[in-house]
Parts: structure tokens; sequence; C-alpha cells
């Protein structure tokens, strides 16, 4: 595959990438979205209040997560900084089958990576919900996570969150512009999840293992913990992390009932988190 000046738009969309140590173990990726320090990362890479950011010059910086979303899988970072090479989004509902796309990131500790593909479609995917991603067949490895998916303009048509089979996943550029206006309603639990299959001897096939619990937070109250596997609500059952945001959907105050697994996985156990208020988002992975 030849692009005409691939390697300016390269440098181009290197400028705009950096790194986030969200001070655990592993590393993502994230995109300078505007020249004021607003940084845009999977929300399952910020996992902490705080991140260390370094951008492609090597300045570093102690970033403040300021926003989550749940659904998107999108958190917002502020770094103070200013006059930042920022990333230009494109309209991520315009994208085509076969266009370019060009991926940056950090895997496996490789700064500034770049590899390239072609945009498969713009659509959900039915195994793991109803949200829409950009899917292309390009390779993506640990690390990528939080990075942009740009065209061949060197504009951002996505944020690289995960892989499934052969396709890389990106959230559309698009999402992130409605993440950023604050449309992203719903209560918030304060946990990080994973989707899990789980053995056979449960009677379920899919779950959300509970990856982190926030502090002072609606799940901590509750007594939540890691390595708790919700599988639901008692009118409905979780297989993606979506299905969490939307039993979190709504603003007034509410009483959430989830059914869930600890220790053996035969024995089905309950428990019913207040839900005060929106206030924050929770985090799924």
């Amino acid at each position: 595959m030849s692009i005409e000046g691939l390697g300016e738009i390269a440098e181009h969309v290197r400028r705009f990438t950096v790194l986030v140590e969200p001070g655990r173990r592993g590393n993502g990726s994230g995109v300078v979205w505007s020249s004021d320090g607003t940084i845009i990362t999977n929300a399952h890479v910020a996992r902490a209040s705080e991140a260390r950011i370094t951008l492609w010059d090597g300045r570093e910086f102690n970033g403040e997560v300021v926003s989550r979303d749940p659904r998107r899988d999108l958190a917002a970072i502020k770094i103070p900084a200013s006059g930042l090479a920022s990333a230009t989004a494109a309209d991520s509902s315009q994208l085509r089958p076969g266009e370019v796309a060009i991926a940056v990131g950090n895997p496996l500790g490789f700064l500034g990576a770049l590899t390239m593909g072609i945009v498969h479609c713009v659509a959900p995917l039915r195994a793991i919900g109803r949200r829409p991603w950009v899917q292309a067949d390009i390779r993506l490895a640990p690390g990528n996570s939080g990075g942009p998916l740009a065209d061949a303009h060197g504009r951002v048509i996505g944020i690289n969150t995960m892989v499934a089979g052969r396709l890389a996943l990106a959230i559309p550029s698009n999402e992130v512009s409605f993440f950023l206006q604050g449309q992203a309603g719903g209560h918030w639990l304060g946990v990080s999840v994973s989707p899990v299959r789980l053995p056979r001897s449960s009677e379920r096939n899919i779950g959300l293992i509970v990856v982190g619990v926030e502090p002072v937070s609606p799940a901590a109250t509750a007594s939540l913990l890691p390595g708790d596997i919700l599988l639901g609500t008692e009118q409905s059952s979780f297989s993606s992390p979506e299905d969490l945001a939307v039993a979190l959907e709504g603003t007034d105050p509410r009483i959430l009932r989830l059914r869930f697994l600890r220790g053996d996985y035969r024995k089905i156990r309950r428990v019913s988190v207040a839900l005060p208020g929106p206030g924050r988002s929770s985090l799924a992975a």
C-alpha cells in the first residue's frame, strides 16, 4: 500500500499521540484533542483519577482524569499545557469501506509505532453490544488502546480500543465529540469491568468481572469486590459493559439490584446498590 506523503502524515499523527501511564502496570496511548491540554483516551486505560502523560517531544505532565463515559469507554484527561499540536477530527459517519486507516500508539513499549490497514465498516458488532465501531483490518497490540486511528489525511476517525478476531475496533470520532459535549447521562457505580466467559458449572455463559472498585463509590458502599462477576439486574442480564451502562441510565436516585457471583460459581448472590444521582460516570473496560 502506497500513500503519497505518508512520512509527513505519520509524523503529523505522532505529534498528537501521547503515552498514558495510569500509575499501574502497563500503559496506553492517548490523543491531544485540543491545544489547551485535553487528552482523550480509553476509560479502561485511565483507571485512576490521575495519569502520567508523555508528549511526542518527551515532555511529561501529571494529568487529571476529568471525565469518563462507561458506554463509550472514553476518558478525558487534562494536563497543564497549552499551544500543543492537536488532532483534527474527521466525520466518522462519512467513512466508507476500503478507506485507508492509520493507527499510531505505544504497543509493547514501542513509542509512536505506526501500522496501516483498510476500514472494513462502521457498525455494531453483535457479540459486544449495540454501539457502533470503526472496524478495520489493522494490527493492534497492548499499548495501542486510547491512541488515534486516522485517515489518509491524518485526521482522526476513531480511538483504538480493542481487537475482535482479525479486526481492530475503534470508537468513532463522532462519539468522542458527543462525549466532550457532555452527552453521557447516567449514574456512577464506580467499577471497572470486563466481559468474561464463565465456567461450564455456571448456568450463564458470559458475565462482567469487576476489575477494580473506586473508593467511596456506590459499589464500594455495597461491598462489591474485585473478582466479583456481575450477571445482571433482576430484569436483564449483562454480556457487555454497555449492558451495565444501560442499567445505570437515568438521573433519579434509586436502588439498583444486581445479581453476581463470588467464589462459588454455582451460587448466585444479590446486592442492592443505592444510586444517589449521576454525579460521575462509572468506569467500564
